[in-house]
């Protein structure tokens, strides 16, 4: 689950970690009484959305306007916010299409000494979370990662610990803190890891971290994201959803406990098991198709939820061809087979579908499919059943 950067900033600030004042504005004149209210002689409006890169990405209605920008009264506070509430900001991660921006943050300005990175994630292969911090902030990080990773430096620490001291003085010293500014460094660091912990984050990033002319450590944009599985011992975070930031169709799979991810292609996929499911999307590209979705209906799906995982495909326009890929080991071929056939009697199936079973009791399952009176490609295999519908799309 994510959140925007308003409220990871409420969030870090209630754990002590140092975060700048800031006020969430939805209109203009909001903006600009915001301006007033902090009392600097400068600020920054910025675009609240789930997407990172707002610094540079530009509003399609004004692309003059950039999604993060400087003000020095109250007057152009809400000169910006109005040319930011309810524009479209297109920036490097939300894609062409953009996203709206519903409110702003207005927070107060600060004297900036050096930029850094601080991100924290879970490293699966060391069953560990990772701290990782660089020089290089205000940029994009996977832009460092990819052509310099030597300026990217980690410390792993255990969860029920949290990172220690001495890994704190080695970042530093990799960082080219001193003095004061170290001791801000364990304090910021050590509190942003128990965060990281306690909130059950997948993600707690800082982009830029900043130090300060006194040498202090400050959030100056703030990233959090959530392991869903976590959520029911969070309903405070729960709460801070913001449904208006995410694809209707993900939210309509979550609703029926299936997995799905609007993809860019034009074949759907519908499979049980997310490792199965990255593995048909890998075999549509190699055998030249574009796969339009990840969808993971699970070991126990019935046929209300097939029904709607076709419903949530075939309600994707760019959809062209649905391939059905399904190993029946929890769940048997031949209840997955009657889901399929009821479904399709119900919905108004105007693609291509091919279908691939194996597992328990899989000719079985295939009896009733070639039995009834619908309208299905059957594949022998993963490759087959690639190869059918990439030519059924005429990809």
């Amino acid at each position: 689950m994510k959140i925007h950067e308003f409220q990871a900033k409420g969030i870090l600030r209630t754990a002590g970690v140092p975060v700048p004042r800031g006020i969430v504005a939805r209109t203009a004149d909001e903006a600009a009484a915001a301006f007033d209210e902090l009392g600097g002689s400068f600020a920054v409006v910025k675009a609240q959305i789930h997407a990172g890169g707002r610094g540079k990405g530009t509003v399609k209605q004004h692309p003059e306007q950039h999604g993060v920008q400087l003000v020095h009264s109250a007057a152009e506070a809400g000169e910006v916010a109005g040319r930011l509430l309810g524009g479209t900001l297109v920036t490097i991660q939300t894609g062409a299409a953009g996203q709206t921006v519903r409110q702003v943050l207005v927070e107060e300005g600060c004297d900036i000494a050096r930029e850094l990175y601080l991100g924290i994630v879970l490293d699966r292969a060391r069953a560990m979370p990772v701290l990782m911090t660089s020089q290089e902030g205000g940029v994009e990080i996977e832009k460092v990662a990819a052509e310099t990773p030597e300026k990217i430096f980690k410390e792993h620490f255990d969860p029920h610990v949290g990172i220690e001291s001495y890994q704190v003085r080695k970042l530093a010293q990799q960082l080219g803190l001193s003095g004061s500014s170290v001791r801000s460094a364990d304090k910021f660091m050590k509190l942003l890891c128990r965060v990281f912990v306690d909130k059950d984050c997948s993600l707690a990033e800082i982009n830029p971290l900043v130090v300060t002319g006194e040498g202090e450590l400050l959030a100056l944009d703030a990233k959090m994201t959530f392991d869903d599985n976590a959520m029911f011992r969070h309903k405070d975070i729960e709460e801070l959803r913001d449904l208006s930031e995410e694809d209707p169709a993900e939210i309509r799979a979550g609703e029926a406990d299936l997995s799905y991810v609007k993809l860019d292609g034009n074949i759907g996929c519908l499979v049980n098991g997310a490792g199965l499911a990255m593995s048909t999307m890998d075999v549509i590209k190699l055998h030249g198709g574009e796969p339009a979705n990840f969808l993971d209906v699970g070991g126990g799906a019935n046929v209300e939820q097939v029904t709607e995982a076709f419903r949530i495909l075939l309600d994707d326009e760019n959809v062209k061809g649905v391939l059905v890929n399904i190993f029946g080991g929890i769940m048997r071929c031949t209840t997955i087979a009657d889901a399929l056939v009821q479904a399709y009697k119900t919905l108004d199936f105007n693609v291509p579908l091919v279908v691939r079973l194996e597992g328990t009791e899989v000719e079985e399952g295939r009896k009733i499919i070639d039995e009834a009176d619908v309208d299905m490609i059957t594949a022998s295999d993963i490759t087959d059943a690639a190869e059918k519908i990439v030519a059924a799309v005429g990809n």
